[in-house]
């Protein structure tokens, strides 16, 4: 930082220094583990056991575990909550019937569309109505389906106003 001053018309400089600290950073040491060392009684054979990781457990839609395993994702929608939740109690009874293992119904947001109108035809601006679309959403996994299951799903009769998206994963 530097400062000028004025006396008699000469000019002077001065300049004042300020002190930083510096701050040493810490290393931070990490204990792995030894594996441990087993030896037997009769033999003096030493055997190492490794520490095996932990699996984590597959998700249902998870890929790439070549566990085999077949997923039917079905995605039911409709714009009245009290059809969609019939419908989606509808199609998980088919499905209890042929014992098929069932993840689900996982409600899904709410899909809202927004629609702004001007109330009169031509002056009158400030004066507006607002309508909404709710398009309501869930989510239904039928993990290893058999035949007989996939073909009761297919013959099965929903009420009008309900979509239904299915999938194999």
């Amino acid at each position: 930082m530097t400062t000028v001053s004025k006396k008699n018309t000469k000019t002077t400089k001065t300049t004042k220094i300020t002190k930083v600290k510096k701050t040493t950073k810490t290393k931070k040491v990490t204990k792995t583990k030894k594996p441990k060392v087993e030896t037997s009684s009769k033999e003096k054979v030493k055997k190492i056991v490794i520490p095996s990781k932990k699996e984590k457990p597959t998700r249902a839609g998870e890929k790439g575990k070549g566990d085999g395993k077949v997923v039917l994702r079905i995605r039911v929608r409709a714009y009245e909550s009290k059809i969609l939740d019939a419908s989606v109690k509808q199609i998980m009874d088919t499905a209890m019937r042929y014992d098929a293992i069932i993840v689900g119904p996982v409600p899904l947001p709410t899909e809202i569309k927004k629609y702004t109108v001007n109330r009169s035809a031509f002056i009158y601006k400030d004066a507006r109505e607002q309508f909404e679309i709710r398009v309501h959403k869930r989510l239904i996994d039928i993990i290893n389906p058999n035949a007989k299951t996939i073909d009761a799903l297919t013959n099965l009769s929903l009420p009008s106003g309900v979509d239904i998206d299915v999938k194999m994963m």
